[in-house]
């Protein structure tokens, strides 16, 4: 009963001062400080304010907040935990077994050949024609590990 007054009086305040400012010559303003006036009153008559005050008051209601609140908290929880561990044990058995077939023995070999510098005075020597398989050896590595 006093949230229905309380409601009321917000109410008759907001339309008192919409009528100032519509006698002020401000008409979209009040219009629209009307409209806001007129919310607490729609949620006395429609029974949401008495709702709410049940509500408020109940303490099988707070009960049943608290124990949506932990049902919240554990699905949080759960959630980071798989997130950090990367989900079931097979996912995860799954996932180190890919690791591990995702990189190709020979693609942690360098690409180029021996570590030998030419002297700025000579020319560099023709490279020797490679293989077809060894040229494209590192991409097809690259291509295995992204699983292409």
């Amino acid at each position: 009963m006093i949230a229905e007054t309380v409601c009321s009086a917000v109410s008759a305040a907001g339309l008192g001062i919409a009528a100032v400012m519509a006698y002020r010559k401000r008409f979209l303003p009040a219009a629209r400080l009307a409209g806001y006036a007129l919310v607490p009153i729609g949620l006395v008559l429609t029974g949401v304010v008495g709702w709410a005050a049940d509500t408020a008051f109940s303490l099988k209601a707070w009960v049943g907040f608290g124990m949506l609140g932990a049902a919240w908290l554990v699905f949080l929880g759960t959630r980071a935990v798989e997130r950090r561990t990367g989900g079931t044990r097979k996912e995860r058995k799954a996932a180190k077994a890919a690791q591990r077939e995702a990189v190709a023995p020979a693609a942690s070999a360098p690409s180029l050949g021996g570590g030998t510098r030419q002297a700025a005075g000579r020319p560099a020597a023709k490279p020797q024609s490679a293989a077809p398989a060894e040229d494209f050896s590192d991409i097809e590595a690259i291509l295995k590990k992204h699983g292409i």
